[in-house]
């Protein structure tokens, strides 16, 4: 994938997770504040202030995301952005750490 292929879905997967957050925000299913900086994404959980990062790392082609429950790295592997290390996709890894950062659950995507 050339760099600018990778750029490319990375702002999509970034503005897909964004609006995913706010239909949930604006359903009152999660109160959450979401911030952009560049390829960077900050989702912070209003109630208890717990944040999730994520941003795209373009010299890698990889996705990565901070949560409270660690550190986790996606490559893309057809339509899917695949965890490096025990092969979950990305929007289910996140609507996991969101349920547990939220303490609801939450469905991403």
């Amino acid at each position: 994938m050339s760099e600018s292929e990778f750029l490319a879905l990375a702002e999509a997967t970034l503005t897909d997770i964004e609006a995913a957050l706010d239909r949930l925000n604006d359903a009152d299913v999660l109160d959450v504040e979401c911030s952009r900086s560049g390829n960077v994404l900050e989702i912070e959980f209003i109630d208890n202030g717990t944040k999730i990062i994520v941003n795209s790392q373009a010299p890698m082609r990889e996705m990565w995301v901070a949560a409270r429950s660690g550190g986790f790295h996606y490559k893309r592997v057809g339509d899917e952005w695949i965890n490096t290390r025990d092969g979950s996709e990305l929007f289910a890894a996140l609507s996991s750490m969101a349920s547990e950062q939220a303490g609801a659950p939450v469905v991403l995507k």
